[in-house]
């Protein structure tokens, strides 16, 4: 997983994201109305919308925007129904993977990402067949540097996290990675912004319990392709895999 996070952090550095704001916009706008149709419009009472409501304006989704969704969910305005579905399968060299999607054509869906698959050397598998190798947990994305230069030590995340529920604190380089329980992620987000602590991401995500590392050119480029074709359907809403890139196969990649 840290190779995954290490190339979307280069993705998001070359302005990749930035590109594809429509279908970042589109698929945030999908997941507040999902969140809403299933537990409300109140986001003070419904953690999920309120986390999917700060990913959105985070993402710089208009508020009237996201307003909207929010009353297509509850079934105040009319719209198309999205159900969710996860599907899992194998990369190249082994790689295990799980795409989450929001959907109004199960069928359709299932279908393009079963080609996807097929077409970049991978194959689909059967429900719970790679998802025991992830585990759902909160993870928060810091920047090594304060925006007045100095730097953010461990001893200044740890002395605002351990308090708010984060489990772990990784160093990745430019960035510091907390982690902490799926139900402990809305307190540590509002900890280190109490604390003026700044965060590139907060988010629920799926971490692999073990990882498999990519040692060649070939087999990173081919894992990252099937990963990043996945991602670019409109359907699809995150992709997991459990690979490790090295820095130096990932900078031959990346060039």
């Amino acid at each position: 997983m840290s190779g995954h996070s290490k190339w979307a952090t280069i993705k998001h550095k070359k302005g990749a994201q930035d590109k594809a704001r429509g279908k970042l916009f589109a698929k945030l706008i999908r997941q507040v109305e999902v969140a809403a149709r299933e537990g409300g419009g109140d986001i003070n009472a419904n953690a999920t919308l309120r986390t999917m409501y700060s990913k959105a304006r985070e993402a710089s989704v208009p508020l009237d925007t996201i307003e909207r969704a929010i009353k297509r969910g509850t079934g105040e305005l009319e719209g198309v129904r999205y159900e969710a579905v996860s599907y899992e399968g194998y990369a190249s060299a082994g790689v295990a993977v799980i795409v989450e999607c929001l959907t109004d054509n199960r069928n359709r869906t299932g279908a393009d990402i079963r080609s996807l698959f097929s077409r970049n050397g991978g194959s689909m598998a059967e429900p719970g067949a790679v998802s025991w190798q992830f585990e759902r947990k909160g993870v928060v994305i810091l920047p090594r540097r304060k925006p007045d230069g100095g730097e953010v030590t461990e001893d200044d995340l740890m002395v605002v996290a351990v308090d708010a529920g984060a489990e772990d604190l990784a160093d990745q380089g430019d960035t510091w990675q907390l982690t902490c329980p799926p139900g402990d992620l809305g307190r540590l987000r509002s900890a280190l912004e109490e604390a003026g602590v700044p965060y590139d991401s907060a988010e629920l995500t799926m971490l692999p319990t073990n990882a498999v590392p990519l040692e060649s050119e070939g087999d990173a480029r081919k894992v990252l392709r099937l990963v990043d074709a996945l991602e670019e359907l409109d359907d699809v809403q995150n992709v997991y895999a459990n690979f490790d890139i090295p820095d130096s196969i990932l900078e031959l990649v990346e060039a």
